[in-house]
């Protein structure tokens, strides 16, 4: 069988310290044929340096783009998207820049994504090198359960997790319709940019994901989850840092801006009622 061709999207902001790691394990694919733009968010560390240190590796396949400043996660991530659109690729990877990953995850997508062409996006299971599982599927976040996490009192910060939780299918399946991933590593099918159109360039850092997964289901795909691949995430975890920082400002900035457009706010019943998850 031939391999996947993957266009992979990477940003990198500051990211020397992760970014070696993430391209070392593309370039050690073996079951994959890998494309990969990394675009940089104005880093000022040595990250273009280690990037660039890879274009003997991945010989003909690595493309650099730089922004002078940091223009957030979805006007870089587009510019990447479009670049890859103009190649005849069987998927687009988004990845993070602290990631690592590796054969026998995108078999398990790939094989998933063949079965279901209903599938619009598939992910994995992301955990840290040191063991920690990510909650990599979410529900549609709402202005309820981020109010609960906001609170103080950690019962009820608890109740707005579970409201997050997806839960699994029964009997368990090798992969299953999810309400959004996280876009830490999303394997997306070209095809769904011409029908979903590119991220929101009005949200600058989040809720990008759960933004552009609404307009998949709308848009007559499904958006996966394939527990058993697993690829490492090193979550940075960036609006959890300050209480009060501009991650943190522009997150609420982009959560009110996905409840506009989408119109729905304290809950996703609604929303979801417009899909069709058949």
């Amino acid at each position: 069988m031939s391999r996947p061709k993957i266009g992979f999207v990477i940003l990198t902001w500051n990211s020397e310290k992760v970014i070696d790691k993430c391209l070392r394990s593309i370039a050690e694919l073996k079951e994959t044929e890998p494309y990969v733009i990394v675009i940089d968010n104005g880093s000022s560390d040595g990250t273009l340096d280690t990037v660039r240190s890879w274009k003997k590796a991945l010989a003909g396949k690595l493309t650099v783009l730089r922004f002078l400043k940091n223009v957030g996660t979805t006007v870089s991530r587009n510019a990447g998207i479009k670049r890859l659109l103009e190649k005849e690729l069987d998927y687009i990877c988004i990845l993070d820049s602290d990631t690592e990953v590796n054969d026998e995850a995108f078999r398990l997508l790939n094989t998933e994504m063949k079965a279901h062409p209903e599938y619009g996006i598939i992910g994995p299971t992301l955990v840290t090198s040191g063991g920690i599982v990510q909650m990599s599927a979410r529900c549609f976040p709402t202005a309820l359960e981020k109010l609960y996490k906001a609170c103080p009192v950690k019962s009820v910060q608890a109740k707005g997790e579970r409201m997050e939780k997806q839960e699994p299918p029964s009997p368990a399946a090798a992969s299953y319709p999810v309400d959004y991933l996280m876009s830490a590593c999303w394997l997306v099918r070209p095809e769904v940019f011409d029908k979903a159109g590119l991220l929101d360039e009005k949200i600058f850092y989040a809720p990008e994901d759960a933004e552009f997964c609404i307009r998949v289901w709308k848009a007559g795909y499904k958006v996966a989850f394939c527990p058993e691949a697993r690829i490492i995430h090193e979550w940075q975890r960036l609006s959890k840092k300050k209480l009060i920082s501009r991650m943190n400002l522009e997150h609420l900035k982009g959560l009110a801006h996905m409840f506009r457009r989408h119109r729905y706010l304290l809950s996703a019943e609604k929303l979801r009622k417009t899909f069709d998850r058949s």
